[in-house]
């Protein structure tokens, strides 16, 4: 764990951002607000610490009048001077307070938001979330980062940043106060003049610097606490995401140990916080159990010697409190400092994993967008992330309305070049060169996402580019007719179609985006070969302008295709479709 002075630039790389962004004075604005409505707090306090010594001086001198004045309207003393009731100070301090914790949410929510979107953008923007999964290093769990982490970051800073601000606000307003009440005090003939304020201070110092000794590990188990509750969720989620899987397997003791296994280090650090949190406890709690009778007795030698009247007693008795709050404000909020800490240190390590895979989209292949007719990929050395070479110098150069399919062995790289070709595979080098036109990848397990069928068929395009007519006709020539009355139906669709109905899916989309340049790695290998023959020829004769770059075991495909190129060796080189069995 680095030091206090980088932690605090990294929380203020964090939080800057948004204090300049397009939402900065709304954003201004509302802590503008939030910060009035504090210090009117505050003042309130002040002000309600003379209230407490005029109240007790009249339960003290038993003067019924000015003790009800004081608790309704007001009263005014003798000097002239007027206090305001109680009723109406508590009053207008409960409406303070609430809009202070309104608005204060407000601010949260339009953070949070922000923030969000920053984040979600950079992860997506440039591959980086591909990137960071094939290096799996930088930010584990960046799904909790971005859900969890965010909302912490924000409500801590927010809450911590306008605590410390009240409490230098009430050290310094009560401090005038303090020290008007404690008069001097004489040690080894020495007069030392407010003295109630230096004793506030040693006592909150040595506090504070206890508290330190004593919790400074509660940063690093947060720290981990937050991986360990992300991992073990990811666990589950993994688990939903592959039922079908673990069923056929019989695997659900091995997943039952697995996840109680993670769950055990959960606990197992949990249990580590919570030690941690019992000694900081026990000294908190008795730290401040002291800070409540420990003004009486440093003020009392004066009440009891008739200086001050009981009113004044109860006065110094606040102040001397709020001071010293105020002084061990990171006393009492430093379980919150560590959580906040370790909330940072997670955040930041999701920015630096971020910048790094932006800074590896400069790496691996050369893409050029335009300026050629053909798709090519030119003296393609491509590896994978443990160093080992996949291919060397194999180049490609497809037309348009042409269709190639390649074949190799099973790890030759194949679908290593398709990665390449789209410009996502950060290891190797060559040059590949995308023409101007929509390209379209379709992988042998597709993707689903999440939403209605409408969404699933449409994606990548916003289902509005598309009428239900044009979806309805592209399932019912993928095969999938009968879907057609599920269009805004919204189900875990991966798991609602087989394998092959959702390879159907896939094509159907091809069928809606009409790509100029379409892939296709083993896009139907789940299917049978009259329905693969069935998919090939639609695919064909609907999208004749589309060039088509296939990736395929099966032989049969090759009379779908104008060339054949085997991949091996590291090379590319054209095969005979004469040569290949039916």
């Amino acid at each position: 764990m680095r030091g206090f002075l980088p932690f605090l630039r990294d929380a203020w790389a964090l939080a800057r951002p948004y204090w300049s962004s397009e939402d900065k004075w709304k954003a201004r604005g509302l802590l503008a607000i939030i910060i009035i409505l504090n210090l009117s707090l505050v003042g309130m306090n002040v002000l309600l610490t003379y209230w407490q010594a005029a109240f007790y001086d009249a339960m003290q001198t038993k003067d019924a009048d000015a003790f009800t004045n004081l608790l309704l309207l007001g009263h005014r003393s003798e000097g002239g001077s007027y206090l305001p009731g109680f009723s109406v100070v508590a009053a207008l301090f409960i409406v303070v307070a609430v809009y202070q914790l309104y608005l204060n949410q407000a601010l949260q929510i339009r953070w949070r938001r922000w923030l969000v979107g920053r984040m979600l953008h950079d992860w997506l923007g440039h591959h980086a979330y591909y990137r960071m999964a094939l290096t799996h290093g930088g930010a584990d769990n960046p799904d909790q980062r971005i859900a969890d982490d965010t909302r912490l970051f924000v409500d801590s800073t927010l809450n911590l940043g306008l605590g410390l601000m009240n409490s230098v606000v009430t050290l310094i307003s009560f401090i005038v106060v303090l020290w008007g009440l404690s008069g001097a005090m004489t040690v080894f003939g020495v007069s030392i003049p407010g003295y109630l304020v230096w004793i506030a201070l040693i006592y909150s110092l040595i506090g504070t610097w206890l508290a330190h000794l004593i919790g400074r590990k509660l940063i690093g188990l947060n720290f981990n606490q937050q991986r360990r509750e992300a991992d073990f969720r990811f666990s589950l989620v993994r688990v939903r995401e592959n039922v079908e899987g673990i069923a056929l397997h019989g695997g659900e003791p091995q997943e039952e140990t697995g996840l109680r296994s993670r769950f055990g280090l959960v606990m197992d650090n949990w249990w580590a916080i919570m030690r941690a949190t019992k000694q900081l406890t026990f000294f908190t709690a008795g730290f401040g159990q002291v800070a409540t009778i420990f003004p009486f007795i440093v003020a009392a030698p004066a009440y009891f010697a008739g200086r001050i009247p009981l009113g004044a007693l109860v006065q110094t008795s606040t102040a001397f409190g709020s001071v010293q709050g105020a002084m061990s404000w990171v006393v009492t909020n430093y379980d919150a400092i560590a959580a906040w800490r370790a909330t940072v240190e997670r955040l930041t390590g999701f920015h630096q994993a971020v910048d790094e895979a932006h800074a590896a989209s400069l790496q691996g292949p050369t893409l050029k967008h335009g300026g050629s007719t053909a798709l090519t990929a030119e003296d393609m050395r491509l590896g994978l992330p443990n160093g080992r070479v996949l291919t060397e110098n194999a180049s490609l150069r497809v037309e348009p309305g042409e269709a190639v399919l390649i074949m190799g062995a099973s790890g030759s790289g194949k679908s290593t070049l398709f990665r390449a070709m789209a410009g996502i595979w950060p290891f190797g080098a060559g040059t590949v060169t995308q023409p101007d036109g929509e390209a379209l990848f379709l992988p042998q397990r597709p993707y689903m996402p999440l939403g209605s069928l409408r969404r699933v068929v449409c994606y990548p395009h916003d289902p509005s580019q598309h009428s239900d007519a044009e979806i309805t006709a592209a399932l019912d020539k993928a095969g999938l007719g009968a879907l057609a009355p599920r269009l805004d139906e919204e189900a875990a669709w991966e798991r609602s179609l087989s394998g092959g109905e959702q390879q159907r899916l896939s094509v159907a989309r091809a069928l809606l985006v009409k790509p100029k340049w379409l892939f296709l790695d083993e896009a139907t290998a789940s299917l049978d070969t009259g329905a693969e023959r069935q998919l090939y020829t639609l695919l064909r004769q609907e999208l004749p302008g589309t060039a088509i770059l296939s990736i395929a075991h099966r032989p049969a495909v090759a009379a779908f295709h104008d060339r054949v190129l085997r991949l091996a060796d590291g090379r590319l080189s054209p095969v005979n479709p004469q040569e290949i069995p039916a």
